[in-house]
Order: structure tokens, then sequence, then C-alpha cells
């Protein structure tokens, strides 16, 4: 099987590959990238006026399956990444059963293959359950295919558990992603502890319920020597940290989310539920430090925390309801919206933090580039084309976004898997 992308805008922020020129894929690898290539038996993609880049890669969401089917599959979560322009998802474990053995990672992959849609590369738990007691056997974990270690969802409050955790995850060469925010301190609270807190009179997440625990786990990657990723960064000061211990040689990365970049505390006074997320969102002049920390670098990734609920559920009033938006149709609109038609991001920048970073965060070899020999794993994108987002229309079974009714700027015309296109846009 051989597929020709024709005369798009090659971007790839690791090889330096750019400007207006055609990819041959034949056996879900790239074999050709040049000028004008001949191949007439190939089924061909007209890629005028569109930016062609290695397939994004999300290494932070939430496919719900097994235990939590009404909200998603793994199915529909591969649908749902295929419309954004992601080739490689790495789901959570916070599912039911948790994925803490080995054959709950080889339950995850076997769904993932049957949807034959986009690679699943499944994240491994902490803790036995998330209950926070008893460690996982990292080393199986990764035998069986799990890329990294989590207890996202239910964030580790035991110290002493997360240093062994590292100690473990290094020896066995893999990454420990955490969800920063002190329990004690944010119990099930809905929104930001401050202005729109006290207009609502309801107590509040504070900000420094993230920032201890970013800093406690900074010195922990610091003296352990294992590699930390802290999950949804969110407030300035807690890209400042992070800054001050990759200054310091530490392994530490980071992640954020388009709406820690797009959207303030207030959206919560007209989307309502929609707006409600973990870390929740925070202030203006967190905003602005997270573009900051994303323009020099402190800020790796961007992935969307992709986290499915069902109308009822956000229905619920603003105090009961779960958190979580929907973020994989959105993502790439809401970046480029955002960062690259604002000025305040290169393309290929932003590029690099949805492909290539996550992919050597999570330790995944030969993705998030394009190269001669590699996966045909490719998105096509217009990034001039305006949409307006209707949930309805999401391939995911989850509505909730806070993004409904936004227009947005940029817009995923193919994604191809393997050589193998697995969404085209339909006018």
């Amino acid at each position: 099987m051989k597929l020709l992308i024709r005369q798009g805008k090659l971007v790839d922020p690791v090889g330096g590959i750019g400007g207006v020129m055609d990819i041959l894929i034949e056996d879900g690898k790239i074999a050709v990238i040049g000028s004008d290539i001949r191949e007439p038996d190939a089924q061909v993609i007209d890629a005028r006026g569109m930016v062609v880049c290695a397939g994004l890669i999300d290494m932070h969401v939430h496919l719900r399956e097994p235990g939590f089917e009404y909200k998603e599959t793994i199915e529909t979560g591969c649908r749902a990444a295929a419309a954004g322009g992601f080739t490689g998802i790495a789901p959570m474990a916070n599912t039911r059963p948790v994925t803490d053995s080995p054959e709950q990672v080889a339950y995850i992959l076997q769904k993932a293959e049957e949807a034959g849609l986009v690679r699943v590369y499944p994240i491994g738990a902490v803790s036995k359950g998330q209950k926070g007691q008893e460690l996982t056997d990292a080393g199986a974990l990764r035998e069986a295919g799990a890329v990294a270690l989590s207890d996202d969802g239910v964030p580790v409050q035991n110290a002493n558990l997360l240093r062994d955790a590292l100690i473990l995850a290094h020896r066995h060469n893999l990454t420990v992603l955490s969800h920063c925010e002190d329990a004690d301190m944010v119990g099930n609270r809905a929104v930001n502890e401050g202005r729109i807190s006290r207009q609502l009179r309801l107590d509040g997440r504070p900000a420094i319920a993230e920032e201890l625990q970013v800093m406690r786990d900074a010195m922990l990657a610091e003296e352990t020597g294992a590699a930390v990723h802290i999950c949804h960064i969110s407030t300035a000061k807690s890209v400042a940290i992070v800054r001050r211990y990759k200054r310091k040689g530490v392994q530490i990365t980071c992640e954020t989310c388009p709406q820690y970049f797009s959207l303030t505390e207030d959206e919560i006074l007209t989307k309502g539920t929609m707006a409600r997320v973990n870390p929740p969102l925070r202030t203006r002049a967190d905003v602005e430090g997270i573009i900051e920390g994303l323009k020099d670098g402190t800020i790796d990734a961007i992935a969307t925390d992709h986290a499915p609920h069902s109308a009822e559920e956000k229905g619920r009033p603003l105090t009961e309801a779960p958190s979580g938006m929907v973020g994989l149709e959105t993502a790439l609109g809401v970046t480029l919206t955002a960062l690259y038609h604002t000025g305040e991001m290169g393309l290929s920048d932003i590029l690099r933090k949805m492909t290539m970073n996550p992919a050597c965060i999570l330790r995944i070899p030969h993705k998030g580039r394009l190269a001669i020999g590699g996966d045909g794993d490719l998105v096509i994108f217009n990034p001039d084309e305006k949409w307006t987002v209707d949930p309805e229309k999401f391939h995911s079974k989850g509505r909730n976004t806070p993004f409904a009714g936004m227009e947005l700027k940029g817009k995923v015309k193919y994604t191809v898997v393997g050589g193998k296109i697995v969404y085209q846009d339909q006018p």
C-alpha cells in the first residue's frame, strides 16, 4: 500500500525539514521525502496550502475503559484522537480496575489494536489500586508495555512512597508523571481560590496546594536522580519552580494543557461545570506565566488531560459535578488560536511540544518526527481555516468542553497512522 502526500508545507522541528515537499509512504513507512515524487499506483492526498508534520502525541488522556465505558471507550477515545490529529495517546491508570498489573496493560493494548486507529501507550499506576500504600511492580508493567508510571487523578501524598517509586522507576528506565496537588488543601473543591471563589462564596483550591507538591517532587527528582514529569502545570509559581530546578540540571519536565494558556477562572461564571477542571483554571497572571514557560522552554509539552464525563454528571451542581473536560478534538485548534495566531510562538516550537517532546519524555523511540524509514504517522492541517466548536459533532462520547461555540483557527484535515488514513475531515 502506498500513500503519496503532495505539495504540503512540511514542518519537522527535529530534522529541520521544511518547505513545500512531497512524502511517499510505502508499507507503513516513510519511503521518500522530496519534490515532484512520481508514483502512479499510490493513493494521493493533495496537501497544497496545508501543514504536514509528524502525528501529534498526547501524553495525558483518560480513556475510561475498563470500568467507565459510559463516559468513553478505548475505541471512541481513539476516534476522538484521530479527529484531533493525534496518532499516539497515553491513557492514565485511573480505570476500574486500575492499570496496576501486566494483565491490565495487555487489555488496553488489545482493545487499542482491535480499534485499529491510533497508537496507544498505556501508563501504569505508581501504587496498587492508586491507594498510595503499596508500590506496583514497575519492571513487570514496563515489560508488559507501560511507557510510564502515574497515579494521576489520585496524587501520591506519601513522600516516602513516591521516593521509593522514583528509585524503582529510575532502575527500570521509566518516567513518573506526577499530579501535583496537596489533597488535604484542595479536598473536592470546585474552583481556584481567589476572586471567583469569594464571589461564589465557595472554598477554593489554592495555588500553593499545587506549588508545594511541585517543589516536593522537584526535590525528590534531584535527590534520586530519577525522571519526574509534572502533569498539567497551571500556576506561574509552579513554572518558576520547574525552571529553577531545570537550570540545576535536575531531570524534571512538565506539561500544560490548552485551557491553562487560553482560559481563566472567570469562565466558571459563564460555563459552570464545563469549566471545572483539576487543577482549576487560574488567574490572568497565571495564564501569562504559563505562556512564558512555553516560550522559554520550561514547559516541555502540551497535553490535553482529555477527561470525558456524562451529561448527567456534568449537569449536577458545580460543587457536586466531577472535574474534567474533553480535549482531544479541540487541542490543536485552541493551541494555534491562542499561541500561533497571536504571534506568541512559532509553529515549529508549538509542534515540538506536541510531537517530539512527549515521545522523548515517555521514551517512545522513533516517534514524533518525520524521517526516512520512520513510521508513516502524520497529521495534515490547515492552520488558517476557521471553525466553530460543536460538541455534538465530537467523536468522543464526552461533550463536556468550555470551548463550545468558540471560533478557532486551525483545523485537522487528515490523520495518517502507519500509512493508513484514519481520519479525513468532511466538509
